[in-house]
């Protein structure tokens, strides 16, 4: 009896303890049942361009930082107890450099940047980005993506290192007073309507020719000048192929018009300057990228409409108006209108804490028509990637129209094809450029194009 007492002892304290160790059961809400503890809420990083809390009216990103401002409560809301959308203002030209120093560092990273298709490369050379292709290949979305925005996030692995959201050609904007007869379709068109211009005291062109933010003008007009005349900087191999005879043909009629007066000064002042002639309509046309209507204003038409609210509608209107249009731009004999095409979207960065929130915004922006639309028309301020969202009402408006068939005219590529160190190239090839059309014209073109071309070859 002594040892069976001494047992059902040990049963009734075991027990007795094993109830004090476990979880107290929730309490039941009001009139009903025991709910279980709510799970905690995960912040999800972002990093983008845009600060919702600079309320600036008049700051040159205002569109986006409007964007985040009216969309972090809407996906907060979509995924209430699970995420809280916290973003991380960046510089756009310094967030390539600090997210690889991040990464390499092993230091806090965002759960995903925002970012342009221009930075896969640099970002998939420094290991900073995951190879998204299994995950985005498998969702729903995936079959309706244009290959040509896909094409801008591969990298030479074959890895898919961003998922493209909007895409963005490049294109020339155009005054229809000063080309009333449409813009010039060849070389030699162009020099004839600059002489015209030239003598009404008007340039035909201005375009991006500084060495300024890193070289960055080498993928603008420079870039759309190259291809135009059926130029390629690289092999297909990753080795710079700046010294061809198309490129130095490019060259020469960049030199020719710089030489003749057809470009005002301020195109080489840097500090996107080269826009003012485009706003006061001294000049005639402005090559840039499709998103360059959200920071080319305000407008002064040749016909003396004023188009001053000093923001993206001031373009918009003056398209709608008819007073600009888009073209493609001119091409040597033989080829098709060249352009580069870039695409803005989204990365997830290497040591993320939270891959899983990244997979839901994307999915939440890619399968929301409205929040699909809303991201290419402000922060995107592109075509949709999504082909079926191209019929959609938002983009049947005159920019995009025109916009949809000055693409279909020019044959776009992304311009750094296979060289994996874009920083360096626009480096090198701008500084090129800008000492022959405009430093020292007496220079050999393709002397000094090879010069860089061996520069950057010799560090592969």
């Amino acid at each position: 009896m002594k040892r069976l007492w001494t047992v059902l002892t040990i049963v009734v304290v075991a027990g007795m303890l094993l109830s004090a160790c476990a979880a107290p059961a929730a309490a039941p809400e009001a009139g009903g049942e025991a709910v279980a503890p709510a799970a905690e809420v995960v912040d999800f990083v972002t990093w983008y361009q845009y600060d919702e809390k600079n309320e600036d009216p008049a700051s040159d990103e205002r569109v986006g930082n409007q964007y985040l401002r009216d969309t972090i409560p809407l996906f907060n809301e979509a995924y209430a107890g699970k995420w809280n959308w916290v973003n991380q203002p960046k510089a756009w030209d310094k967030m390539v450099a600090e997210l690889i120093a991040a990464v390499q560092a092993g230091g806090d990273v965002p759960d995903l940047v925002e970012m342009g298709s221009g930075s896969a490369i640099q970002y998939y050379t420094n290991g900073a980005l995951q190879d998204l292709s299994e995950w985005a290949s498998a969702q729903s979305w995936y079959a309706d993506m244009d290959e040509a925005a896909l094409n801008t996030c591969r990298a030479s692995d074959g890895g898919l290192y961003c998922i493209p959201i909007a895409e963005r050609p490049h294109l020339v904007y155009v005054w229809k007073d000063r080309f009333p007869n449409g813009y010039p379709k060849t070389p030699e068109e162009f020099m004839a309507e600059g002489e015209r211009l030239k003598a009404e005291g008007l340039y035909p062109i201005t375009f991006f020719g500084s060495t300024d933010f890193g070289g960055n003008g080498f993928t603008r007009a420079i870039w759309m000048t190259i291809s135009s005349f059926g130029g390629k900087i690289d092999d297909g191999q990753g080795n710079m192929t700046l010294n061809t005879p198309e490129t130095v043909a490019a060259i020469q009629f960049l030199r020719d018009i710089v030489q003749a007066g057809y470009v005002p000064e301020i195109a080489f002042a840097g500090g996107f300057q080269e826009e003012n002639a485009f706003k006061d309509a001294s000049a005639g046309s402005f090559p840039t990228g499709l998103f360059g209507y959200r920071y080319v204003n305000p407008l002064s038409a040749p016909n003396g409409t004023q188009y001053a609210k000093g923001n993206e509608e001031d373009m918009l209107d003056a398209i709608a108006a008819g007073d600009v249009f888009l073209s493609p731009f001119i091409a040597a004999e033989g080829q098709k209108p060249g352009c580069s095409i870039e695409s803005t979207g989204f990365g997830i960065p290497v040591g993320a804490k939270n891959p899983e929130a990244a997979y839901d915004y994307i999915n939440w922006i890619m399968t929301d028509s409205a929040q699909n639309a809303d991201w290419v028309l402000r922060p995107g301020a592109g075509f949709p990637s999504l082909l079926s969202m191209r019929e959609s009402e938002a983009f049947q408006t005159p920019f995009y129209q025109q916009a949809g068939e000055t693409l279909a005219q020019s044959e776009c590529h992304p311009w750094q094809g296979t060289l994996d160190r874009p920083a360096d190239v626009q480096l090198l090839a701008m500084g090129a450029v800008y000492r022959l059309i405009k430093e020292d014209p007496t220079l050999d073109i393709a002397t000094e194009l090879q010069k860089a071309q061996d520069e950057y070859n010799a560090a592969n």
